[in-house]
């Protein structure tokens, strides 16, 4: 990657930069957000409305008092392609979202989002970054531990009280305890 003037070059296979999220880049955004969104709903069988806003939750994210950064992947022919963003955590950050358009996927974009917040976070003198992948997204946990997130800092387990909750599917092992995701 080469710095210029705020942005980062990804590759000349993606024709891609990466540079900080601009108020011009908002609908494209919102639009990154409701895929992911729409994502989430396909990964655990979840059927919104079909007049559903996908993208509306992307309104409460820009409101966070703790959101530190925000940066996006610029592609010449495509526009906004990707998106992230930095969770003040104390002296740590969370990366949060992580989104690339599905017809971008596979092409070192989320990668270079990933390595810009860490250089970013580095720079703000943070002391680690985290991140929250979905348990179905086998392609994000696959991703992500490709590119450094590989230590186990935490583990959130949940009582599934059987109500309106998506259904589980059995298969995750962990320190020889079974559990469904």
């Amino acid at each position: 990657m080469t710095e210029r003037s705020g942005t980062a070059a990804i590759s000349e296979r993606t024709r891609a930069t990466i540079r900080p999220y601009r108020s011009a880049d908002h609908g494209a955004c919102r639009r990154l957000w409701a895929e992911l969104t729409e994502q989430h709903n396909e990964l655990y069988d979840i059927h919104s409305a079909d007049d559903a806003d996908l993208g509306a939750d992307f309104e409460e994210y820009l409101a966070r008092l703790d959101l530190t950064g925000m940066w996006v992947a610029d592609h010449p022919d495509d526009g906004v392609v990707g998106l992230v963003g930095l969770i003040l955590n104390g002296r740590a950050g969370t990366v949060e979202p992580v989104i690339v358009t599905a017809r971008h996927r596979g092409r070192g974009i989320g990668r270079a989002l990933l390595g810009h917040v860490a250089q970013e976070a580095r720079g703000r003198g943070m002391t680690a970054l985290t991140i929250s992948p979905e348990s179905r997204n086998e392609a994000a946990i696959r991703c992500l531990h490709s590119a450094g997130y590989d230590t186990l800092t935490a583990v959130e387990l949940t009582l599934d009280l059987g109500r309106h909750g998506p259904e589980r599917r059995d298969g995750v092992e962990f320190d020889g305890l079974r559990f469904s995701y």
